[in-house]
């Protein structure tokens, strides 16, 4: 039986500069803690993981990097989904949940894996942005905007909670 065929999806600039595809985009996916609990006590009943892959995997913890210095020549795309600047898992602190950017690529399909090395470019647009973290354009822009009034708030020293914050974005 052959493989099937990849179809490369269409891509065009328009006038502006932005980038069309035919492609739909595909959202990214939140696993719930309770999800992630099911899927492991799954894996221990039919035997767990497989010895080479926990060798595999003890060996890149060792080799995981401690500080930026360490990280910056590394292996692109990075293979340490577990580091906090890597745009291909986010982690909800406050509910463990796990969303992940792109369901349907594998981590050496997306372009940047390491928030710190976009950083390290410089300044991007906001499509730029959408681009490498799966949102649009316009969510960017509403997360910035309100990342700025969160800032202005700290620097004008007004004891505030958070959620009086996320109220006034509303």
């Amino acid at each position: 039986m052959s493989e099937p065929k990849r179809i490369e999806p269409e891509v065009s600039v328009d006038e502006g500069g932005a980038v069309e595809s035919s492609e739909p985009r595909q959202r990214a996916r939140t696993m719930s803690r309770k999800e992630m609990a099911r899927m492991f006590r799954q894996q221990a009943a039919t035997g767990g993981l497989d010895p080479e892959l926990k060798a595999l995997m003890a060996e890149l913890d060792a080799r995981r990097p401690k500080t930026r210095a360490d990280c910056v020549e590394g292996h692109r795309p990075c293979p340490f989904v577990s580091c906090k600047y890597n745009l291909f898992v986010d982690v909800n602190p406050r509910t463990g949940s796990v969303k992940m950017n792109f369901p349907d690529k594998e981590l050496d399909e997306i372009g940047d894996t390491c928030a710190l090395d976009v950083a390290d470019r410089g300044g991007i647009t906001l499509e730029e942005v959408g681009a490498i973290m799966n949102l649009t354009r316009e969510r960017v822009r509403q997360l910035e905007t309100r990342g700025l009034t969160k800032l202005r708030v700290i620097a004008d020293d007004e004891p505030r909670s958070v959620p009086q914050l996320d109220e006034d974005d509303e």
